[in-house]
């Protein structure tokens, strides 16, 4: 005999002799019923899905209500500015000079020039202009005010080091001439065992002069007040000078005091 799987007759071969009350005989019974169903069911939702947009437009647009409340806001302009009222015009500045009317040259012929242009004699010294004025000889005449002139040259009080000087300042003669003339001037006071070294700074200003003295540091004994008494005696230096100009510049001295053996 042959057999039909679409038919139930399988289903009874399988499970003769078993449990039917068991769930797997019911759903294995049903499910040609199950399956018919099945396939009706998404065959409609699918031809659903597909004519939704025909359905869609086949149904009325709704009107939508556009009568909005209108909120009316009140806004405040600037007054107008009233003009100035009598305001005389600016009187027209009088002419110092004569001016002549300068007539534009046009080609036309002989009998149609209503007005010839003026000649080199008539407008020598004089302005040209839209008409013919006489000017006032007796006129007041308005100089422009005369400005300060440049400012004041800042003058340069800057105290220089000699290390970044361009012309370092120099004693008359040289170097040498200047230990030689602290040498010979230098009073060392008379004490047993004395010797060190005094170190005293100063200005050397721009006539050449020596100011603002100090000792930075003395071995005592009046040393230090007896080197600025030195300098103070000293000859002017020729002066330092920056960008061609002369400058004040700060000098330091070392005075080496050796006992008399």
């Amino acid at each position: 005999m042959k057999l039909d799987l679409i038919k139930d007759q399988w289903l009874e071969i399988v499970f003769e002799g078993r449990n039917k009350v068991y769930g797997a005989y019911e759903l294995r019974k049903t499910n040609q019923k199950t399956t018919v169903r099945a396939l009706i069911i998404g065959s409609f939702l699918f031809f659903l899905a597909i004519a939704m947009p025909l359905i869609i437009d086949m149904i009325p647009d709704s009107q939508d209500d556009t009568s909005l409340d209108t909120k009316i806001t009140t806004v405040k302009l600037p007054p107008k500015e009233k003009p100035k009222e009598n305001i005389p015009p600016p009187p027209p500045p009088p002419p110092k000079v004569d001016q002549v009317k300068f007539v534009k040259p046009v080609v036309a012929k002989a009998e149609e020039v209503v007005e010839e242009p003026p000649k080199i004699v008539e407008i020598k010294d004089k302005k040209i202009g839209d008409e013919t004025i006489k000017g006032d000889p007796d006129a007041e005449l308005t100089v422009e005010p005369v400005g300060n002139g440049p400012a004041d040259v800042v003058e340069d009080n800057n105290i220089y080091n000699t290390a970044g000087i361009e012309v370092k300042p120099d004693f008359p003669g040289g170097m040498a001439k200047f230990y030689k003339y602290v040498g010979n001037n230098y009073r060392t006071p008379e004490e047993e065992g004395l010797s060190g070294k005094v170190y005293v700074t100063f200005v050397v200003e721009k006539d050449g002069s020596l100011t603002d003295i100090k000792v930075i540091r003395d071995i005592g004994f009046g040393t230090g007040k007896e080197a600025i008494r030195v300098l103070k005696s000293c000859p002017k230096w020729n002066p330092g000078e920056q960008n061609g100009k002369k400058v004040r510049v700060l000098y330091s001295l070392p005075i080496t005091i050796q006992a008399a053996e």
